[in-house]
């Protein structure tokens, strides 16, 4: 059985990578990020996740590996429309969209997407 509240914890955490791309998270970042989650059923579970890798001062790199890490072993998942939504408001939020947080939100969907290709191609033999 997959770990819903996990998956929605690690979307805190790539917010958080997406968000401290330019090295800081701007108060428009964060009004994105707050006006997204509020009416989201575990919109608490993504801020309370972003909250707290604000606090640890997480290092990007190592987050990233971790998040597609599980998001890999969790599969497809309808919820990831939501997430990169997210990814890309959060991203344009302050002088739009920089080379980083673009390279962040297309790696993260070329991964999961090639994952996905993978896991389909062994359930269909």
């Amino acid at each position: 059985m997959k770990d819903v509240r996990k998956l929605y914890e690690t979307f805190g955490e790539l917010i958080y990578i997406v968000a401290m791309s330019d090295g800081v998270i701007q108060p428009e970042e964060l009004k994105v990020i707050e006006d997204k989650l509020r009416d989201h059923p575990w919109g608490g579970d993504i801020k309370w996740s972003f909250d707290y890798e604000v606090s640890k001062g997480s290092t990007i790199d190592e987050l990233y590996k971790k998040v597609i890490s599980y998001c890999k072993i969790h599969g497809p998942d309808p919820e990831y429309d939501f997430l990169i939504n997210i990814l890309e408001e959060v991203a344009q939020a302050s002088n739009g969209i920089d080379e980083k947080e673009q390279k962040i939100i297309d790696n993260f969907s070329k991964d999961l997407l090639e994952k996905f290709k993978t896991d389909l191609s062994e359930i269909l033999q």
